[in-house]
């Protein structure tokens, strides 16, 4: 069966972000945050929470386990480059322990708020590590960025055909502007190791009132063309992930559903990214 080889330092699985820059996704959701700022939070919290599950102490040092390649590539206007910056902004694809150097992120402080131990709630600073910066400005050139990744993925899956394919997650809010990106998406999802196809998971982000739709089962339940074709640029759901879906809250999903999401609000994207990198249920 495919999408069993297990995940680790000498076989590890690779995630790429794909994220829209373009100048709509500085559109505003519920609670006041532009789209682009909530999809770096939660891009930036995943990769924070793969480095944390990584983390192995080894006598009196602490090392990262090599056990994913992590990609950030953002496309807006008429740039197609790397999410990364400091220390990483050459490539777009990196090991997690270089992405986990300190020397490659900062630090935000935010305030948090926690219980004071006394059944009051009290803020707290924090500190927050943030490998990816939002942006929005100009175009949607999805078809190009699509292509561009799929460019990086032929390189990843030759020097990995043992391992666990890898996973391209793309963020966007817009129909693209320079052209159809669905034979991209058609051409990536064929692109495979030897333990099964590369999946692609589309997140489409909005700041519309409406019905969220996750994980789709048809593409005639869909409400319109653009959300059809998203079905079809889709990767059909891992059985671990549906399980893993399933035991949180997720119903009606099955290995027919597509890896989906619709007008996606706050809620949403967070569901979406949690089961998205649980290739094997543990990060």
């Amino acid at each position: 069966m495919p999408y069993e080889q297990e995940i680790g330092e000498k076989r590890p699985t690779c995630y790429l972000f794909v994220i829209d820059q373009s100048g709509s996704m500085e559109e505003t959701m519920d609670g006041g945050v532009t789209k682009a700022k909530f999809v770096a939070d939660v891009t930036n919290k995943t990769i924070q929470q793969f480095i944390t599950a990584c983390r192995v102490k080894e006598g009196e040092t602490t090392r990262i386990k090599n056990r994913y390649d992590i990609g950030i590539l953002g496309y807006g206007g008429d740039s197609i480059a790397s999410g990364f910056g400091h220390g990483l902004a050459s490539k777009i694809i990196w090991p997690l322990s270089d992405i986990g150097n300190p020397e490659n992120y900062h630090a935000e402080e935010r305030t948090v708020k926690e219980s004071d131990g006394q059944g009051g709630v009290i803020d707290v600073p924090k500190k927050f590590p943030v490998w990816y910066e939002p942006k929005s400005s100009g175009n949607t050139p999805m078809r190009a960025a699509l292509t561009r990744a799929a460019e990086l993925l032929v390189q990843w899956c030759d020097a990995h055909p043992e391992n666990y394919p890898p996973t391209l997650i793309h963020v966007t809010d817009g129909e693209s502007t320079d052209g159809d990106a669905e034979d991209v998406a058609t051409a990536i999802k064929q692109l495979h190791t030897n333990d099964g196809e590369c999946l692609v998971f589309n997140l489409h982000v909005s700041k519309q009132a409406g019905e969220r739709i996750l994980f789709p089962l048809a593409e005639d339940a869909l409400p319109d063309a653009y959300a059809k074709m998203l079905f079809r640029m889709s990767s059909t759901i891992p059985e671990k992930m549906v399980q893993y879906a399933t035991a949180h809250g997720i119903a009606n999903v099955n290995s027919s559903a597509r890896f989906f999401a619709y007008k996606a609000d706050i809620e949403t994207i967070v569901k979406f990214y949690d089961i998205g990198t649980r290739a094997n249920q543990n990060r």
